[in-house]
């Protein structure tokens, strides 16, 4: 079949987690059918919505060749494919030039443009040919790179990832602070043994909520149909974290970063939805951009939910449909809340918490909850069940002298704990 029974193209979401649910959802308000390709035991698979994708064994969201082999066998002539995962925005973006070109709809930007964006360190590079305020960035290739690093021009250096989720996966980590050239090297070498490529990034001054973001969509005729603005409030965890609580606010607001974001989305003729981060810089106030998410993103929901779907337009644009622009007067002041971290940089870290208990229990009465719904309760309740039960088998062992273990210190470690700084886009 070629639609449901609706008489609506189906999308497939190829996301997981709190991005995936986050994605079904704006799916779900924009009443388009939609499946997930996703593990059984996901959170996505606890909404009330989740449908896996039709036939005898559901597509878990692999890629590569078991990926083709799921989308073949799909029961439809067509449908949209939305990836939320940064490895599967790559890999359908091979998909219209593919055996399933056709089939198999994708609002995309080149696999060329996609690694730009993706690989820290091409990105540092392109940027460093632009006008485009952004800090600096030293790739590092070998030792004698980090030699050629000004650290005592530098506020402060930190060690970042070329490739996010591999660094992640290995370190447990977004980033990892060094404090001079010795210990840089250190983290380097320990990195470059465990086949992680890292690079250099200067601190930009400022606190956590000096973190903004432009969310959006550019359709295949290049224009900006979609741009929603947010300003991080809180960070979990403190260090090279996410956002906890964050508000959406005017563009207005985000004014000067918006001709250098047009600029990077023009010169890399970019397609399809984005997350841009920036920080604005305390010593002149300047927005430098430090990343921008090629994919949905945690909050995809949230500017949904403020009157900008770019889910939708998605969609749209991956079927050659014209894509309605959002309305620029989106609703402002909202806030959305990742109550598992929030509760954690409120309560236990109340010392540094620049939020009073009693503020951050009226900004929760009022605000959003990207997994948290009435209309849609099961995996926020799935949250609550894991972090009780973690919570209470760690208090076990504690207790159990016969189960405990000694503590694993990580291959590679972070520098020491300093102000927060800029960190993966949410």
């Amino acid at each position: 079949m070629t639609v449901d029974a609706s008489g609506v193209l189906p999308a497939v979401v190829l996301g997981r987690e709190q991005t995936g649910l986050g994605t079904l959802r704006s799916l779900r308000l924009a009443g388009i059918p939609a499946f997930v390709a996703c593990p059984r035991n996901d959170l996505v698979a606890r909404s009330r919505w989740y449908r896996s994708t039709p036939g005898e064994t559901p597509w878990d969201g692999s890629l590569g060749q078991p990926g083709l082999n799921a989308l073949e066998h799909l029961p439809f002539d067509r449908c949209v494919l939305i990836p939320g995962r940064d490895d599967a925005a790559l890999w359908a973006a091979d998909l219209p030039s593919g055996p399933l070109a056709g089939r198999v709809l994708v609002s995309s930007s080149s696999r060329a443009t996609l690694e730009v964006l993706q690989d820290k360190s091409r990105f540092g590079q392109f940027l460093a040919g632009t006008t485009i305020p952004h800090p600096r960035t030293f790739t590092i290739r070998s030792e004698a790179d980090i030699g050629s690093i000004p650290f005592g021009e530098l506020d402060r250096v930190f060690v970042k990832p070329a490739d996010s989720q591999a660094f992640l996966r290995v370190t447990g980590v977004k980033g990892m602070w060094a404090r001079n050239r010795e210990e840089f090297n250190a983290i380097w070498r320990d990195l470059a043994e465990q086949g992680l490529a890292a690079i250099a990034q200067e601190y930009v001054p400022g606190g956590a909520d000096e973190h903004y973001f432009i969310d959006g969509f550019r359709d295949s005729r290049g224009e900006l149909t979609a741009l929603f603005a947010r300003r991080r409030v809180r960070i979990s965890p403190p260090d090279f974290g996410s956002s906890s609580y964050c508000v959406s606010v005017p563009l207005g607001e985000t004014a000067s970063a918006l001709p250098g974001l047009t600029e990077l989305l023009d010169l890399l003729h970019y397609r399809g939805i984005f997350s841009a981060e920036f920080k604005r810089d305390a010593r002149d106030g300047a927005f430098r951009i430090l990343e921008v998410n090629t994919r949905a993103w945690w909050y995809v929901e949230f500017a949904t939910r403020c009157g900008v779907n770019v889910v939708e337009m998605a969609w749209r644009d991956a079927q050659g449909l014209p894509v309605k622009a959002a309305p620029r007067e989106y609703v402002v002041g909202a806030g959305c809340i990742n109550l598992q971290n929030d509760l954690d940089v409120v309560f236990r870290h109340r010392g540094t918490s620049p939020t009073p208990v009693w503020r951050a229990l009226g900004q929760w009465s009022r605000g959003h909850f990207n997994v948290f719904r009435w209309d849609d309760p099961l995996p926020g309740l799935q949250v609550v069940w894991q972090d009780a039960r973690d919570a209470l088998l760690r208090k076990l062992r504690r207790l159990s002298p016969g189960n405990r273990r000694p503590r694993r210190k990580p291959t590679v470690e972070a520098g020491p704990i300093a102000p927060p700084s800029q960190q993966e886009a949410d």
